[in-house]
């Protein structure tokens, strides 16, 4: 069968790599297989029934759901699946992921693999690693789905959640108001509501967690910028003593594996922030639904047991959803449906390199607070280093620039006057060298963002640039992110190259595992 729609070799690494279009059209036919199918109707038009077509599970986190869902999907499609023991294979050989996954690509004409792993990023990176490497085969690009990376994202996770929160509310996309409670922190399914949610026109979010569980401040604020209302409580108890409960809740449970000692020893208080009690059950509007991306702890339940009975039930059908949508996400990156999809494509991000700007030259006479640095008769001279920084940060940035640019030459530098009383920069002054390379200059730019660079001819400026936060930091030996778990992290030896994406003005995030970092703190030195 040829399947040949527009989303053929497309990858799910994120909740973004789908536009808010192409989410809806996932939703869209998940509801139309899932109405179909419990008719009784033919679902034939959804099948790939291609045996050459491989679905292969990596799971190296446990998981059952999630798993299973992605097994009978692949069934239901009747494309070929093969579920890969990450624990008996060569990743206990110290085999890197992408030469693993190489080695499965060669046996298969078509494929998609879906991975979970405590590492984060990885589909992203493989993403890209295997358009170039197919375009080398000449085999068709592998697609790739997030099945959970660490505690960045679970983009299958949002999306069943968010088609069982259309369910609830007869598909219309206007309003959301939804409670999330319980380990906010460490909950990658929340994290990923930051962006999923955004294919309700009106959203409001609640988050119930204590202190120590609460939803990581770089998510709230991307919940804001993206216009949701939020607001914060530390507890069950605290949210309903106020009058504007949610319709929809949303529960994680603790998540104990992932937490430190210090947390771990507040467990029992923690728990008792976030857990459901029979008291409360008179307090919730009419009409209202739990959900919980499962599994609970039979232990210590954060939804307890007695509910499971009652009309509040949602999560059951939730789970359920998952193999729905997740045979629509197959079938999507297969290739098999996307014909009538009428909408937005998701488009690749693209980067403008103009992080260098010719300044006007001012001819002005030198102030006499401006001592220790002779005047250079052909050089360079990097100006405004730090410029309105503490004098010691300047003194750091200072050290930096010389330490990353490897400036072990004759020249002077030092702390001086700005321009304005009260105000200090940094100078570096370097006769005798009379260019920088681009690659210098986009790391100049990265490690002091607003400098000058200063081009000396006989004693005057002849050329005069300032230099701004580049839109990417990449290829340089000196970077790397500072997330343990990430895919690119030097220690994992999986030979991934750091990617940095600029923020804001003075932030950066890692391609892979989207972890903020400050631009000072991308460098190692």
């Amino acid at each position: 069968m040829t399947c040949n729609g527009p989303f053929k070799g497309r990858s799910i690494s994120v909740v973004n790599d789908l536009s808010l279009d192409e989410q809806l059209y996932l939703y869209r036919k998940a509801r139309e297989l899932k109405e179909t199918a419990r008719a009784g109707d033919d679902v034939e038009k959804f099948r790939i029934n291609d045996k050459d077509y491989q679905v292969y599970l990596i799971f190296m986190e446990n998981s059952t759901r999630t798993r299973e869902s992605f097994r009978n999907a692949g069934k239901f499609l009747g494309a070929r699946v093969n579920v890969f023991d990450a624990a008996t294979s060569s990743f206990n050989k110290n085999e890197s992921i992408t030469d693993a996954i190489k080695m499965l690509f060669g046996y298969s004409d078509e494929s998609c693999f879906i991975l979970r792993t405590t590492l984060e990023g990885v589909c992203t990176w493989l993403d890209q690693a295997f358009t170039e490497y197919a375009h080398i085969t000449e085999k068709p690009k592998p697609s790739f789905i997030n099945a959970g990376d660490g505690k960045h994202e679970h983009p299958t996770q949002e999306f069943l959640d968010e088609f069982s929160f259309l369910e609830q509310l007869n598909w219309k996309e206007e309003h959301i108001h939804v409670a999330m409670v319980g380990d906010l922190y460490h909950g990658r399914t929340v994290h990923s509501k930051a962006d999923g949610l955004r294919i309700f026109k009106e959203v409001e979010v609640d988050l119930i967690a204590p202190p120590l569980l609460s939803m990581p401040s770089h998510y709230v604020e991307k919940m804001r910028s993206n216009g949701f209302q939020v607001r914060t409580f530390e507890s069950i108890d605290e949210y309903l003593a106020q009058d504007k409960v949610a319709p929809i809740w949303y529960f994680t449970r603790l998540q104990l594996e992932r937490m430190g000692e210090a947390v771990l020893e507040r467990a029992p208080y923690l728990r008792q922030s976030v857990t459901f009690k029979k008291d409360y059950l008179g307090r919730l509007p009419e009409g209202c639904r739990f959900y919980h991306p499962l599994p609970r702890d039979r232990n210590f339940p954060t939804i307890p047991f007695f509910l499971d009975d009652l009309p509040l039930n949602g999560w059951d059908s939730q789970s359920i959803n998952g193999y729905w949508t997740r045979i629509i996400e197959i079938a999507m990156l297969s290739g098999r449906i996307g014909e009538d999809f009428e909408g937005e494509h998701a488009k690749p991000r693209e980067f403008i390199d103009d992080f260098v700007h010719e300044a006007p030259i001012q001819e002005t006479a030198k102030p006499e607070y401006k001592v220790g640095i002779k005047p250079v008769e052909e050089g360079i001279v990097i100006d405004h280093i730090a410029r309105g920084a503490p004098i010691g940060e300047i003194w750091d940035t200072i050290d930096a620039v010389r330490k990353i640019l490897k400036l072990d030459v004759r020249s002077s530098h030092g702390v001086y006057h700005s321009n304005r009383e009260g105000i200090y920069k940094g100078i570096i002054s370097l006769p005798d060298i009379i260019s920088f390379g681009e690659k210098d200059l986009k790391k100049l730019a990265a490690i002091a963002p607003g400098c000058t660079l200063n081009l000396i001819r006989h004693a005057h400026v002849a050329k005069k640039y300032r230099l701004s936060m580049p839109p990417r930091i990449y290829n340089f030996d000196e970077i790397s992110c500072k997330n343990e778990n990430c895919i690119s992290y030097p220690a994992h030896h999986e030979g991934v190259p750091t990617e940095f994406i600029r923020k804001g003005e003075t932030t950066f995030v890692c391609k892979y595992c989207e972890r903020e970092h400050k631009f000072r703190d991308i460098w190692d030195i």
